[in-house]
């Protein structure tokens, strides 16, 4: 199983085309398939990229939970689909970014590309910097998440 990792500044061309960083395209190539599927996050302004692979096996994780003949389910199962498109890394390592999409999360032409596991953050460079964490923000959220986990697994030993 291939993991993302890193991330990477870029620059979309005036026709959206952006150059896939190194890493990512190796990453890709190593899983055999070069497409991806990009969609815009559900909770933050940024468009995620998933490996074709990928987005089959969430795909599959949706079909077991969505009823078709339910008006709510299929409600959802639209909406999630919304501003989603498939993407083809060209023999030059770009991406075409639909412009509709950039636009969406307010990108103009400067992007970073985050590696997050088993998928790709695209956000536009300002924002991404804006919506650091600090180092303390950061440790308390991790002492949060993390060490509540680890207490709660030492006390069950």
């Amino acid at each position: 199983m291939s993991t993302f990792i890193g991330d990477f500044n870029g620059k979309a061309d005036a026709k959206g085309r952006i150059v896939l960083p190194v890493a990512f395209k190796h990453e890709l190539e190593n899983m055999g398939d070069m497409r991806l599927i990009v969609k815009k996050d559900l909770f933050e302004p940024c468009l995620l990229l998933y490996p074709y692979n990928e987005w089959e096996r969430i795909m599959d994780d949706l079909r077991t939970k969505i009823n078709s003949y339910d008006r709510e389910h299929t409600r959802f199962l639209r909406e999630y689909q919304r501003n989603t498109a498939e993407l083809q890394v060209d023999n030059f390592s770009r991406i075409l970014l639909p412009r509709r999409l950039l636009q969406i999360i307010g990108a103009d032409k400067q992007l970073t590309f985050l590696g997050v596991d088993k998928h790709i953050e695209v956000w536009d460079s300002d924002t991404y910097d804006s919506q650091a964490m600090s180092a303390e923000d950061l440790a308390l959220l991790a002492e949060k998440i993390l060490g509540s986990n680890s207490r709660q697994n030492n006390e069950t030993r």
